[in-house]
């Protein structure tokens, strides 16, 4: 089944002036209608490194979960935040960011990549006392421009490793928007077929230009979890580089229509959710 993940957490993480917190409510309560698998909506991070995300707690009493279907996910960059967000019962999925680069992973979560992966084994387990479910994004999952070493050997060694502390759901993120079309079909037809149990995703950020390649790439590749944002923005706070864009989510519906996919999308919500959008992002 394909599933769409809406990211409006991700959009507006890295917004230069405070969204006030009704206003967030509104759009969140918007795009619970659309018919999103799931939103991925907060993050349980320390208001100093985001203070976007500071009102995460408000927000989530404020949402109207009586009439969606959609899941909620919130991201956590390490124990103190999984134990904050597993409070929460409307929360069914939590997202770690591991970094494939050491130097990114020091400046998004403050840790080394050792360190993270122990992180991954405390808030798997703290997961499964809860009955959440863990996503763990591969961040720099296609490259990075920091001069780590990377290759798609790395990739696929840390996915292997997480599917052996029980990680259920990695997503490929590609960070800064360095994929290329042939290292996503390559590198998501490897993981779909060698570790059928994990489901595989992609967070794909891209351009106008290039965006329905690596879209295709990965479809053919047969990943079936893909992230957006509405209107494509966002990105990366902490990448402290030029951001590139998240992939659109109406770039993301047109090209699964063609293909025959049948998501359910409630247009008269969709369309209520791009005028919230206009009058948040300006």
């Amino acid at each position: 089944m394909l599933k769409l993940i809406e990211c409006p957490r991700d959009a507006m993480q890295g917004w230069k002036t405070f969204i006030p917190t009704e206003q967030k409510i509104a759009y969140l309560n918007s795009l619970l209608q659309v018919g999103f698998h799931t939103l991925d909506f907060g993050s349980f991070v320390s208001p100093k490194a985001i203070p976007q995300m500071a009102d995460t707690k408000e927000v989530l009493d404020g949402l109207n979960l009586s009439s969606t279907t959609t899941k909620l996910l919130a991201i956590v960059a390490n124990t103190r935040g999984a134990e904050e967000a597993l409070q929460y019962d409307a929360i069914d999925f939590l997202g770690f960011p591991l970094s494939l680069s050491e130097t990114f992973q020091q400046r998004n979560t403050n840790a080394s990549i050792k360190d993270a992966l122990v992180r991954v084994d405390e808030i798997q387990e703290l997961c499964k006392r809860k009955k959440t479910r863990l996503v763990v994004y591969l961040s720099m999952g296609f490259g990075n421009p920091y001069g780590d070493t990377y290759s798609e050997e790395i990739v696929f060694e840390y996915a292997d490793l997480l599917m052996q502390k029980g990680v259920q759901i990695i997503s490929l993120a590609d960070t800064v928007g360095v994929a290329t079309a042939e290292g996503v079909q390559k590198i998501t037809a490897h993981l779909v077929q060698s570790l059928p149990q994990v489901e595989i995703g992609v967070h794909l950020h891209s351009t106008a230009f290039n965006w329905k390649e690596k879209v295709e790439a990965a479809y053919n590749g047969g990943c079936r979890r893909f992230d957006g944002a509405l209107k494509g923005i966002g990105g990366c706070p902490m990448a402290n580089d030029e951001l590139v864009g998240n992939m659109n989510t109406e770039w993301l519906l047109r090209f699964f229509e063609e293909k025959g996919e049948d998501l359910h999308i409630n247009q008269q919500a969709l369309q209520m959710s791009l005028q919230l959008a206009d009058s948040i992002f300006v």
